[in-house]
């Protein structure tokens, strides 16, 4: 299967606020974002950003330092259009996590809500991990959404990994402390209910 191809067709066929993982606001990213990082200065790197609202609003909250990787360029293209002349600070990525070689110790936060869990394979899982602990800079933080087990076993179209705490703590591994979590159920604009785990922790290697 190739993702980036199956991305890209998935973001061309259907409008953003049509697709499975749309939501309005993040509001609980927004949150921690802002207890974890109130200098609006901090470099933020959002993994699998696509046509998500959180960058309008992190911009609307004065953050200056924002990177959006997607594997997909129309989703890319299609939040570039939507944010115009505010997005011209803003750093796009267009790759996938487990190829892209990103720069050093650059990123004070980390940001993930529905990449992670399409990373069925072990070996993909451990590239993301090493881009994430590269990346990533010591004491910085990881906000990610993930499925719950209560969750379904698919989400368009591919299967996912699902995720309890103990879990996720696991693959992540020793170095990333666990701050704080919880359950929020997602309700898809076609009305299916998918319980996501969200997580933050501190990386401290």
């Amino acid at each position: 299967m190739n993702r980036k191809n199956h991305w890209e067709q998935v973001y061309s066929g259907k409008p953003p606020d049509r697709l499975g993982w749309y939501k309005p606001r993040l509001q609980t990213s927004l949150e921690w974002i802002s207890e974890l990082e109130p200098d609006r200065g901090a470099p933020i790197i959002d993994v699998g950003g696509g046509a998500s609202t959180l960058i309008d609003d992190l911009l609307g909250a004065g953050y200056s330092a924002i990177t959006v990787l997607d594997i997909a360029e129309p989703a890319l293209d299609l939040l570039e259009t939507r944010l115009g002349d505010k997005g011209a600070g803003v750093t796009w990525l267009c790759g996938d996590i487990t190829e892209i070689d990103l720069p050093e110790d650059v990123f004070e936060l980390w940001h993930d809500r529905a990449v992670f869990h399409f990373l069925t394979e072990a070996p993909d899982r451990e590239r993301y991990r090493e881009n994430l602990c590269r990346a990533l800079r010591p004491g910085g933080h990881l906000v990610i959404g993930t499925f719950a087990p209560e969750a379904p076993p698919k989400c368009s179209g591919l299967p996912v990994q699902r995720y309890d705490l103990d879990l996720l703590r696991e693959t992540l591994g020793k170095d990333f402390e666990l701050r704080q979590h919880r359950k929020e159920m997602h309700v898809t604009p076609g009305g299916v209910e998918q319980m996501y785990l969200y997580c933050v922790f501190r990386y401290a290697p």
